[in-house]
This record gives C-alpha cells, structure tokens and sequence, in this order.
C-alpha cells in the first residue's frame, strides 16, 4: 500500500470520526433549551436586525444540518432541526449561518473569492477525475489531457482551503454576538461553541481530503 492511499484512508476515518462527533454534539445541545425560548428562526431575524440587514429571508428547508446562506438569492436557509427549535445547538447554527450573511454584506473577501469559485468549482467536481483518469490512459498521447485533470482538481483543494476563513470567521461572528446579546448564557454559549467548532473541523477534513487525493494523483507523474 503507498503511502498517498494510507494517507487517504487516514483522514477518511479521521473525517467519519469528526462527522460522528458533531452529529452527537449536535444532539447533546439540542435538548439543551436557550433561555429566551427563541426559535433558530428568531434568532437568525433577532441577529440580522442587529446588524441592519434587512434583505436577507430566513426559510426553511428539508434535511438535517442542511443549513446554509446563499448569496446568490440572500437567503439563509434553516434546517427542519433548527428553523422551529430553541436550543442551543439551534441558536449555534442560526447564528453561525447569520454570520455569513454579515460577510456578505461587509464584502468579506474570502467569502467573495469563496463564491467566484463556485462556478469553476462545479464544473471540476463532475469533470476532474474523469479528465485524470483519460489523462492517465493517454499519457503518451495527450500528456497534457493528465496536467489539466490535475488543474481542475486543485481548483477544488483552492476551494476547500478558502473554505476554511469563511467558516471559522462565521462562527466566530456567531459566538461574539450571541454572548454580547445575552441571548445565551455563558454556559451555553460554551456549549454553542464546541458544537461550532466540530462543525468547522468538518471543512478542514475536507480540506486534508482533497490535499491527500490532489498528492495521490500527482503520484502517477513521478511513476510515469
């Protein structure tokens, strides 16, 4: 076994692990009540409001964990665990996606290198590893068919790294606010952040999986 699959293989026990640390995390304060009895979707409103934003929807959306802002449309779409619940866990998430939101509106650049990407993002998801492995096959052929499967999918490491400001930024956005708001407690506020911070170790195992592949398939230019 080379040493670039046990790397592979490493973070991707590394990131079930992390996945499992925050599913239960995550559970653990959601049956942790918020003080005020605010709902995720109140707080999202109460947190925006603060910051004078006023074009920004909050809506709800399907799934669990499924959170996330969308700068496209400004809006700021709640998972079904978090729209109608007050928790901690609720608030944590509410706040930490509010955060973004506030990125968006004070033009935050990694956000906005974040969101130039996408597109290109997209495009190299579907195509980088099919582009590589008909690289690989036309080595002799078309050497140049490998470099660029290689290219797009750094494109996707470049991504998953710009990634990394963007999210700790919104959490901690998330966090000052909550405590400066006394929305929550400072016990529960505590809670907010250790389920915040499995949450961005997420993104960072991402990141160490996409570095681990882009130096596996770079492995096949030294043994060719």
């Amino acid at each position: 076994m080379s040493l670039e699959i046990l790397l592979i293989i490493i973070i991707a026990v590394a990131g079930f692990i992390v996945q499992a640390k925050l599913d239960a995390v995550f559970n653990k304060y959601s049956k942790v009540l918020s003080p005020g009895g605010m709902t995720g979707r109140e707080i999202a409103e109460k947190m925006l409001r603060d910051h004078g934003i006023r074009d920004v929807r909050v809506v709800s959306v399907r799934g669990r964990l499924t959170d996330h802002y969308n700068p496209a449309d400004k809006t700021l779409n709640l998972s079904e665990s978090v729209y109608n619940h007050n928790s901690v866990s609720a608030a944590a998430v509410a706040a930490h996606e509010c955060g973004h939101a506030i990125q968006h509106a004070q033009g935050y650049a990694p956000l906005k290198l974040r969101s130039a990407l996408v597109p290109v993002v997209q495009v190299s998801s579907t195509l980088s590893q099919l582009v590589i492995i008909a690289g690989i096959l036309l080595i002799n052929v078309i050497p140049g068919l490998y470099w660029l499967g290689i290219a797009m999918f750094a494109m996707i490491f470049i991504f998953s790294l710009v990634t990394l400001p963007v999210e700790y930024n919104a959490s901690n956005r998330a966090l000052s606010w909550l405590e400066r708001s006394n929305t929550l407690s400072a016990s529960e506020v505590n809670g907010a952040s250790i389920t915040l911070k499995w949450a961005a170790r997420t993104y960072l195992v991402s990141a160490l999986s996409a570095l681990a592949t882009l130096i596996y398939y770079l492995g096949f230019s030294r043994r060719d």
